[in-house]
């Protein structure tokens, strides 16, 4: 499979559909631990080809929505300050804090910025001297590697004023947590083929040995999802639990080694709190103490803040796959995408959004 068309082949779908039809006996519920695999599920009808036994639930693989509404409130706090130009990636200014979004404190005034890049931050703060650049760190394994590598840049410019609020995570500790809660219904994992690419999946092994749990790396093409659930359910179905690759033309066990010693040097793992899910062990990334210069919530002192979810918005247990969108009773009603109430609905990797944006 070398070109996007292959990857979206109907025939070979429809064999695909076929066999899971003939290897499902008994029935199993599988999460898809990332956003860009529910919103091709959702998207490509995946979900409405494959046996009724299997359900398909959708984890917290974006990092969007996972982002604490707390933390969203200390960057529009550290957004109003007049000194500051704060930068963030384009979904972040939609998802609601507990007081407003980005968006609405920009409306107000706040210099706030889309950047495509952290480096682009980077080279902000060279034009504006006169002025505090802060850069929203936002994302899983993949994005981590970019933001070190900005950090790297900024201290060998000696950029004093770049910053950064830092908020990335790490999926093992959430695939963990999911599934060592008591409430937990997930018996296998797709796990999210970009993220393997570059952190590998050599740690998944004693996380699937542990809870006995099958764990199969995938893309996010129809033909790889197709695959990589025919290959969970397997071994469901044999009753294994092992790691397999389906996603073998990127990923690699050990990963990308460059990738991953740029982002050792700069972070170190820390507690982490995740919106919706909660707090979670060794789950997130922080400036090691050669960096600690560049974290903006010691620069800028942000305090005072509490931030409470609406009542009304489940997004928590959609997350934990506890709950499918539209099993909120606010779907669609109090909240969508023009009003959103929690962050998935507001993400382009949202399971809220893939289910309110293809009618499901």
């Amino acid at each position: 499979m070398k070109y996007l068309d292959e990857y979206r082949d109907r025939r070979a779908a429809e064999r695909y559909a076929k066999l899971l039809q003939a290897l499902t006996r008994h029935p199993w519920t599988v999460m898809e631990v990332c956003g860009g695999q529910t919103h091709a599920i959702v998207r490509f009808g995946i979900d409405q080809l494959i046996p009724a036994q299997l359900s398909l639930v959708h984890g917290p693989g974006c990092p969007v929505c996972v982002t604490p509404l707390e933390l969203i409130d200390r960057a529009i706090a550290v957004s109003r300050r007049p000194e500051v130009v704060f930068c963030s990636f384009g979904d972040m200014l939609r998802v609601p804090g507990s007081r407003g979004s980005l968006l609405e404190a920009r409306a107000q005034g706040a210099d706030i910025r889309i950047v495509y890049s952290p480096l682009d931050a980077v080279a902000l703060a060279r034009q504006l001297p006169d002025r505090q650049v802060v850069f929203f760190a936002v994302g899983f394994e993949t994005t981590a590697p970019m933001t070190a590598m900005a950090a790297k840049q900024a201290q060998t410019l000696g950029l004093a004023n770049f910053s950064m609020l830092v908020a990335h995570v790490l999926v093992p500790p959430a695939m963990e947590a999911i599934l060592s809660s008591p409430s937990n219904k997930v018996q296998g994992f797709l796990a999210a083929g970009h993220v393997c690419t570059v952190a590998g999946f050599a740690e998944y092994g004693p996380l699937a040995a542990k809870y006995k749990a099958p764990i199969v790396v995938t893309g996010f093409e129809p033909l790889d999802i197709f695959q990589g659930l025919a290959m969970l359910v397997r071994q469901l179905e044999r009753g294994t639990c092992a790691v397999q690759n389906q996603y073998a033309r990127s990923a690699r066990a050990s990963g990308n080694q460059a990738a991953i010693a740029l982002v050792r040097e700069v972070f170190e793992p820390c507690d982490r709190q995740w919106r919706g899910i909660g707090p979670i062990a060794e789950s997130g990334l922080r400036l090691r103490a050669a960096y600690a210069s560049m974290d903006a919530e010691q620069r800028f002192q942000v305090e005072g803040v509490v931030a409470a979810e609406p009542k009304e918005c489940l997004a928590g247990e959609v997350l934990r796959g506890l709950r499918k969108p539209h099993q909120c009773p606010a779907f669609g009603t109090l909240c969508t995408p023009d009003n959103p109430l929690g962050a998935p609905m507001v993400s382009s990797e949202g399971a809220c959004a893939a289910y309110h944006r293809y009618h499901r």
